[in-house]
């Protein structure tokens, strides 16, 4: 699907870590950014202003049940077709980083089969269109380090020490 020939609705939504820009389409959810990010695609600032649009009160409601402790996953369709083959591999490897959980990115390189590709994995995951639906989050550095984020780094942080929170409630 061409997002930039698409019809696109967007809302705002002021969520713990900040202003969130909520992109869509008829069938799923295609962006989720911080209000102050860089690097948001064109296609997405021509969406229409339309916070009543039920994938976006679907996305707002699940991001609140995320925050306030009572969900882990999320549970609506998602739209991440808009990059290469590799970034959408990087994405949809993501999507697999368990709640509470971390990865190196060396380590999410290897079960992509591209070891080497560290680099611009860290780029792939540095584009991802839909912050926290897609946990880019969970990806740290080898050392353990909290390493880049679009975000940024108290963002990062904030989401992790969040979901380690809500780990320890849910055995």
């Amino acid at each position: 699907m061409n997002l930039s020939t698409t019809a696109l609705h967007s809302t705002r939504w002021h969520s713990p870590v900040g202003e969130l820009l909520l992109v869509c389409h008829e069938q799923a959810l295609c962006g989720c950014w911080f209000g102050d990010q860089q690097g948001i695609p064109d296609w997405a600032a021509s969406a229409q202003e339309q916070p009543d649009h039920p994938q976006l009160i679907r996305a707002r409601d699940q991001l609140q049940a995320y925050f306030d402790g009572q969900r882990r996953e999320f549970e609506l369709p998602l739209d991440s077709s808009q990059g290469t083959e590799f970034q959408q591999a990087v994405w949809q490897a993501l999507s697999r980083i368990p709640y509470g959980h971390t990865v190196p990115y060396g380590q999410l390189a290897q079960a992509l089969g591209r070891p080497r590709a560290v680099r611009a994995l860290g780029a792939a995951v540095g584009r991802n269109p839909l912050a926290i639906f897609l946990p880019c989050h969970r990806v740290i550095g080898a050392d353990g380090s909290l390493t880049g984020y679009t975000g940024g780094l108290a963002r990062k942080t904030f989401l992790l020490q969040h979901e380690q929170a809500q780990a320890l409630l849910f055995p």
